[in-house]
């Protein structure tokens, strides 16, 4: 990959769009991960207006001291970066003591998660409408469009996507070049969703870079007999998780009812 043309393009195309849609510049969510450090840099190398907010829900230590270290470093690079903090951690306590709990544990878990997402997107639209700027979307290829990892109207209600059509292996690229801290560089992939420190690993069972090679084989019309032991596994995964987060992925289903019945 070309890495610094790479960036060139998207933070062109990044300050293109936000000119042609009258905005002042970008609101982005840090996590204290690779795709939110990268997404938010180069946003701020547009020099148009980028607030940075951190958005804590019962959040492992560790995300929060590297979203801290990121924008810090951030805004000491550009003079065009402004941060904030919203601790959603009392709202979404307060949210779970309104509704019904009772389902099992684990569906319980993954819906409250999905929870904390959608709280986090509606925080961004509030700034968004604030300050007139536009929501920047943080996830990659592997995540929107293989293996849908990502929330239906939580990460993935945004106004545009800067890093969706590269792999994670080419967001670390990027990452390197744009001097994102290491730490950042060298955490596990998370998405922060369950106030502990599990990994993306941890969750779908197979790495990024698995992924990205299941995701390969699924466009060149592999199928599972073509592959034996870990790779069969990993195919599996990959096919299960993009079979059923399809609904993501499409347009939402529309009713057409036919021009007789008008």
């Amino acid at each position: 990959m070309q890495t610094e043309k790479v960036v060139d393009y998207i933070v062109n195309w990044l300050k293109d769009y936000a000119t042609n849609a009258g905005v002042n510049g970008f609101v982005i969510g840090i996590s204290g991960g690779i795709d939110s450090a990268v997404t938010s840099t180069l946003c701020a190398k547009t020099g148009l207006n980028v607030l940075c907010i951190e958005m804590p829900i019962h959040q492992a230590k560790s995300h929060v001291s590297r979203a801290h270290e990121h924008i810090a470093q951030l805004k000491k690079r550009f003079n065009n970066v402004s941060d904030t903090r919203a601790d959603l951690t009392p709202v979404f306590d307060e949210f779970k003591t309104e509704v019904l709990s009772d389902a099992d544990q684990a569906t319980l878990d993954m819906a409250l998660a999905n929870t904390r997402a959608r709280l986090r997107m509606t925080t961004l639209y509030y700034y968004a409408g604030l300050y007139k700027l536009l929501v920047a979307g943080t996830g990659n290829k592997v995540e929107d469009f293989g293996v849908g990892f990502y929330t239906k109207y939580g990460d993935g209600g945004v106004d545009l996507s800067p890093i969706a059509d590269l792999l994670k292996s080419e967001v670390y690229e990027l990452g390197k070049y744009l001097e994102v801290p290491e730490s950042i560089m060298n955490a596990a992939p998370s998405d922060g969703l369950f106030g502990d420190a599990r990994s993306d690993e941890d969750q779908i069972g197979a790495s990024y870079p698995e992924l990205e090679w299941a995701m390969k084989m699924d466009d060149e019309s592999k199928t599972l007999s073509d592959f034996e032991g870990r790779e069969l596994e990993v195919f599996k995964i990959y096919k299960k998780f993009n079979n059923s987060n399809k609904h993501k992925m499409i347009p939402i289903p529309i009713c057409e009812i036919p021009s007789k019945l008008k």
